[in-house]
């Protein structure tokens, strides 16, 4: 199996993880109309309590890592992530992207 996975975490204020959700579930993101992109998972991990925040991450799987830098710099990418300014009070810092080619899969 080929592919490359991009991976963003987010440390979501307590008590925001909803709108959080929310902000994701009603977005315009058109993945599925780019070349390339085979699925898209929001995951919600554990709440850190003492430090204020429930740990997410989008997981989006490409057929290369050439097809995920392509959309990086297509109007799609830009589009979809043209309001991410605007809900910086989600979050407890920046996001932290990670991204891995695979090496072995099902």
């Amino acid at each position: 199996m080929t592919g490359y996975i991009a991976m963003n975490r987010f440390k979501v204020a307590l008590g925001q993880e909803r709108e959080f959700e929310d902000v994701w579930k009603n977005r315009d993101s058109s993945l599925s109309a780019v070349p390339g992109f085979v699925e898209f998972r929001l995951l919600r991990g554990k709440s850190f309590a003492e430090e204020g925040y429930t740990l997410f991450s989008s997981h989006t799987l490409w057929a290369s890592e050439e097809d995920f830098l392509n959309w990086t710099k297509s109007e799609n990418f830009r589009q979809a992530h043209k309001n991410a300014g605007d809900h910086r009070s989600l979050y407890v810092g920046p996001p932290q992207f990670e991204g891995f080619r695979v090496v072995e899969g099902a």
